[in-house]
């Protein structure tokens, strides 16, 4: 774990559903911000001991970019009681539109299921446009629970499947996107970032990053 600057943490980890066929790295990088009493924490994966204890004498909350980076957010809702920011999980709809497939009638995704059904913790639904109670705002992605987020107390731009590195920095991963949406259509949806004070681009796969990075992702 480091602290890029006072409040902001990083840190990387195994994801435990990682195959060698994945064009991600099985590490994936979760983020904590700590913003006066408030502790966020961002697809959190495996958080080191030091984060969680500060979680415990904060008012925390965990946000998602999208529901299918839940990660560890289930078990730490558990231990911590806090509440959870999440875009919607996927509908049949939306798989049917974005793979091409036809569906059984009465597919559920299994996505943050726990916080559909109300088995634990407090679930605050957002999408595209919302500017959340916790100081983060919320840019359409490659799909429309797919989030890149704002948070303007410590400028970062945080970005979970939309602005992924493959080893080649920061880009909107064509491979990702779903049926019918082009790449230059979410770069459009991402360019008003450019106009606000970013100093940190917090990438879930690869980063961390500065400026200079989202600048030519979003070109």
């Amino acid at each position: 774990m480091r602290e890029l600057r006072p409040g902001l943490w990083h840190w990387k980890a195994p994801h435990p559903q990682w195959e060698p066929t994945e064009p991600w790295d099985q590490n994936v990088s979760s983020y904590a911000i700590a913003d006066g009493e408030r502790l966020l924490l961002f697809d959190p994966l495996s958080v080191p001991p030091e984060i969680e204890q500060l979680a415990v004498d904060r008012e925390t909350a965990i946000v998602l970019t999208a529901p299918w980076h839940e990660r560890d957010a289930q078990s730490l809702v558990e231990r911590l009681s806090v509440p959870v920011y999440t875009p919607l999980p996927d509908t049949a709809e939306d798989v049917m539109r974005t793979y091409g497939v036809t569906l059984e009638q009465g597919w559920i995704s299994p996505d943050v299921r726990w916080l559909l059904d109300g088995e634990a913790g407090q679930a605050h639904w957002y999408s595209a446009g919302d500017h959340l109670p916790v100081g983060v705002q919320a840019f359409p992605g490659q799909k429309r629970n797919d989030m890149v987020l704002w948070i303007e107390s410590h400028r970062a731009v945080v970005a979970g499947d939309t602005l992924a590195d493959f080893g080649e920095g920061p880009q909107i991963n064509p491979r990702w996107l779903g049926a019918g949406v082009t790449r230059e259509q979410v770069a459009d949806g991402l360019r008003p970032l450019l106009a606000l004070p970013v100093e940190h681009l917090l990438e879930t796969h690869g980063g961390p990053f500065d400026r200079a990075a989202l600048e030519p992702a979003l070109s």
